[in-house]
């Protein structure tokens, strides 16, 4: 078992079984989340602890496979091998408030959406919550720099992979370790509506970003099969309610498929369903997956589309690309390498 997947209480009640003060499994646990990846390296625990820790667990971190850094905008990208092998993506992001970083929450999707290269080989397992930081603490230590924005947005559905996201969250903002604050975390789903209104309830006031897509039920059952479980009725009311227990406003994320959800007829329905909600819109042109027959729209049916939501009131951009020299786009790296 990777050491880092304990919880704080967990490693107190091992240190506690152990015969061990309670006061190593603080030390141990700030070792851990300071990115270490041997026992060895935790100079002010006894060497006998250090002993039996390596005895019973193992201390790793996601390795690099493969970098690439784009010459356009310093994006650097990651093919992370995982302990049995697996391969994962991370993204790293220049922007003028920080370096923000994509992470993914499972090896491979299930999810099926029509645009993205993630679910093509269907879904492997999911992440463990320290395999989920570890991509943080890697690139991190690589990179040589602090992570200041984190967005769970690689590979997979986050909310499939429940509690491991949760554990995963809750360790990144303890002080004791990255001391990441839930602000400076926005997590993206596809609109698991259940999965939703649970996470309001924790009360862990991160950013939430909606995989939107269409502005009716008919076409998004045509681009993502999650419209399926989840009418929109059904996907708004979540959103309603995360938003009355967080107070944050909500993202939706809307990828512009020419002549499947692109026209300002469908702008303008989108508008009307977003009415009177505290939210904002983030296009993005859709990147072209050679296994999939979706096409991206010209940079002035995107403009259309976007003069046509803040022309009804909705708050509108268009994703700034970045990294497009090295396949930036989720899926595309790990989906060659395959």
């Amino acid at each position: 078992m990777n050491l880092g997947d304990l919880t704080k209480a967990q490693l107190k009640e091992y240190i506690k079984s152990i015969g061990q003060s309670p006061f190593r499994a603080d030390q141990i646990y700030k070792w851990i989340h300071a990115g270490i990846e041997a026992a060895d390296e935790m100079t002010n625990i006894p060497l006998t602890l250090r002993q039996k820790l390596c005895e019973e667990f193992e201390i790793f971190l996601p390795a690099i496979h493969k970098k690439l850094e784009s010459k356009l905008d310093g994006t650097v990208k990651y093919l992370l091998r995982l302990s049995d092998g697996n391969i994962i993506e991370t993204v790293v992001m220049d922007y003028h408030h920080g370096k923000s970083i994509c992470i993914s929450s499972q090896v491979g999707c299930r999810m099926g959406c029509s645009f993205c290269a993630s679910t093509l080989h269907g879904l492997t397992r999911n992440l463990s919550p320290f395999e989920i930081e570890g991509q943080i603490l890697r690139a991190q230590k690589d990179l040589g720099v602090k992570i200041s924005n984190v967005v769970i947005m690689g590979i997979g559905e986050p909310l499939d992979n429940y509690d491991n996201i949760i554990t995963f969250l809750k360790n990144i903002n303890d002080e004791s370790g990255v001391g990441l604050g839930y602000r400076h975390i926005t997590l993206s789903t596809c609109g698991l509506a259940d999965k939703i209104r649970t996470l309001a309830d924790e009360e862990i006031p991160i950013n939430l970003a909606i995989s939107l897509h269409a502005p009716t039920d008919e076409v998004r059952k045509t681009l993502m099969p999650v419209a399926n479980a989840y009418s929109l009725e059904n996907l708004m009311s979540a959103c309603d309610y995360y938003f009355d227990k967080t107070h944050r406003r909500i993202t939706f994320e809307y990828a512009l498929v020419k002549d499947k959800n692109s026209h300002t007829e469908e702008a303008r329905t989108l508008a009307k369903l977003l009415r009177g909600r505290n939210c904002h819109v983030n296009l993005i042109p859709v990147n072209p997956v050679m296994e999939r027959d979706n096409i991206r729209t010209s940079e002035k049916e995107t403009q259309d589309f976007k003069k046509a939501l803040e022309s009804l009131g909705i708050n509108a951009t268009v994703r700034r690309e970045l990294g497009a020299d090295i396949n930036a786009s989720c899926g595309q790296l790990r989906n060659n390498e395959l």
